[in-house]
């Protein structure tokens, strides 16, 4: 339970993530001096707002107001249809789970100290859809491929993140997320992460988003990883990327403890299961703000247009 999943043989070798491989980029970043940052539009009719958030909840909390909230409900609303039109079926799964399935994708016990506990009961708030999507078929026999996708709000205590992304919305204790899970035969379980990652990536594209795909080196792979590509994505008041979904091969790691496995001809052979955010929403909601901005409005992506009924946010 301790030990975590071996790095495919074509993980490039590294201690950190400086030993991260670019794969490609997309799109052109924009420089960031004019740029309202997000945190910014605290002050503005549309707001962010920290100082309620922390009033209602603590630290590393906001509440969206007005035309912000509703461009976050657009980007899920998006996100799902997307997905949904590419293969993948919508699932509304439990934000609650128990221990038994936080375990099975490698969250328990490794994060325990990140994860949030329901006192006196065996539940956990899911710090992403992962952890219930995976385990929808513990203990089955399935027929791979399964292509899942689901929006939920996710929890972590960011334990390991003090003094981290103090300002904004980058590293919250509850965020949204759509989730994309792939189960899939054993020798097919690498060409879907390609796959699996090219449809996370098709949504930045749509937005007109600038990014970049980053595969992680041994020493920053996840836990429950084989090999991961991370998607970074332009934040122009930070004149960096920052990630925005990570797509793993988690390779029988998961169904082993799980028990998820499918036929193969007289025997029985474990599947493997993938997933990647599909994408992390406040962190789309940021890029898009910032990225976006035309004088003194953010310019809707025309792809939101339907789902929000807004072609500009005013910034004063």
């Amino acid at each position: 339970m301790a030990i975590p999943n071996l790095p495919h043989p074509s993980v490039p070798v590294g201690e950190d993530e400086e030993s991260n491989v670019v794969v490609r980029k997309w799109g052109k970043p924009q420089k960031g001096s004019e740029v309202v940052s997000h945190y910014q539009f605290a002050h503005s009719k549309h707001t962010i707002d920290f100082e309620r958030g922390v009033k209602l909840a603590g630290h590393r909390f906001a509440v969206l107001w007005g035309k912000i909230a509703k461009l976050e409900r657009a980007l899920i609303n998006f996100m799902l249809a997307v997905h949904t039109s590419n293969g993948y079926l919508e699932v509304a799964p439990p934000y609650l789970v128990n221990t038994k399935t936080i375990t099975a994708t490698g969250h328990l016990p490794k994060f325990r100290f990140d994860q949030y506990k329901v006192e006196n009961e065996d539940l956990w708030l899911i710090p992403t859809a992962e952890v219930p999507l995976t385990s929808l078929f513990s203990g089955e026999v399935v027929e791979p491929p399964i292509k899942l996708v689901a929006y939920t709000p996710c929890f972590r205590r960011e334990a390991g993140a003090y003094g981290k992304d103090i300002r904004g919305l980058i590293r919250q204790h509850q965020f949204d997320k759509v989730e994309l899970v792939r189960i899939e035969k054993q020798e097919e379980s690498f060409k879907a992460l390609e796959m699996l990652t090219r449809d996370a990536e098709k949504i930045l594209q749509l937005l007109e988003l600038p990014y970049r795909v980053v595969e992680l080196c041994t020493g920053d792979l996840g836990f429950s990883a084989a090999k991961t590509y991370d998607l970074e994505v332009w934040i122009p008041s930070q004149e960096r990327y920052r990630e925005i979904s990570s797509c793993s091969n988690c390779t029988d790691f998961q169904a082993r403890r799980a028990k998820i496995r499918y036929r193969e001809g007289k025997e029985f052979e474990l599947v493997h299961t993938l997933n990647g955010s599909g994408l992390a929403v406040g962190r789309t909601l940021i890029a898009v703000l910032e990225n976006c901005q035309e004088e003194d409005v953010v310019v809707i992506p025309k792809v939101l247009r339907e789902y929000i009924g807004e072609e500009v946010i005013e910034l004063k």
